[in-house]
């Protein structure tokens, strides 16, 4: 079923971006058939490949970076009912922040380059998986903790029997919504400040009008996406539907 719903879904997508193309034309937007067709010679060509490998190099560093701290900030956080409390609302705040503002000073302390998109990469996914953690652990029923202490576990038994598997699905809630903000940013650094990678193909068709380039691109983009977000909503899903 779930399947099926997927396949709809799909044709739906292409049906309505077909009808888009024939409202707006070859000018503003290519048919899906011709877009399928760059993006395979784009594949094809050899010179391309050198980009892919930058783009998800940075996005593998700058994801495991989000990952790494924002998990930090937020189990630690969550760890304390005060401390959760007084943070919340500052990272709330932070997220809430256009992350375009702080890219000069990104290119000031990490300079064009690799660092720079890592780091901007990073600094988009740190807070929501920062805030989803923290709540994650907020969250925890009582009870279950409780119960831990009615059993006399020891906090090792009970973080591995107890905490990490009643926060983990919201946990990789939080992780799925990095993943996506951390690409967007890792990609935006490649926009503005960097001599390689997807998004400096994707800034160079722009600034050309090479709507094939462009186009091509953001299927291929959003193709590595959708696959990668269904596993993990699959995971979220399963997570969700044990607890």
């Amino acid at each position: 079923m779930k399947a099926r719903d997927s396949l709809l879904l799909i044709l739906i997508v292409v049906a309505a971006w077909q009808v888009f193309h024939w409202i707006v034309g070859d000018i503003a937007l290519r048919s899906p058939l011709v877009t399928a067709r760059h993006a395979l010679a784009l594949l094809a060509d050899p010179g391309f490949w050198p980009h892919l490998r930058e783009t998800l190099l940075a996005f593998a560093e700058a994801f495991a970076i989000a990952m790494g701290i924002g998990l930090f900030i937020g189990l630690t956080l969550g760890a304390s009912r005060l401390a959760g409390d007084v943070a919340e609302p500052i990272l709330v705040a932070l997220y809430s922040i256009p992350k375009v503002t702080l890219y000069p000073v990104i290119l000031l302390i990490f300079g064009i380059g690799m660092p720079a998109k890592v780091a901007f990469g990073a600094i988009h996914g740190i807070v929501p998986i920062s805030i989803f953690a923290l709540n994650a652990i907020r969250n925890i029923n009582p009870v279950y903790l409780r119960t831990g202490q009615v059993l006399r576990m020891s906090p090792l038994s009970a973080t591995r029997k107890i905490l990490i598997p009643a926060a983990l699905p919201e946990i990789v809630t939080g992780i799925r919504v990095g993943f996506s903000l951390t690409l967007i940013g890792t990609l935006l650094g490649e926009m503005f400040g960097a001599q390689r990678g997807l998004g400096h193909m994707l800034l160079q068709a722009m600034t050309r009008h090479n709507m094939d380039a462009i186009m091509a691109l953001t299927l291929l983009l959003v193709v590595f996406a959708a696959v990668v977000n269904a596993a993990l909503l699959s995971l979220d899903r399963h997570l969700h539907s044990r607890a």
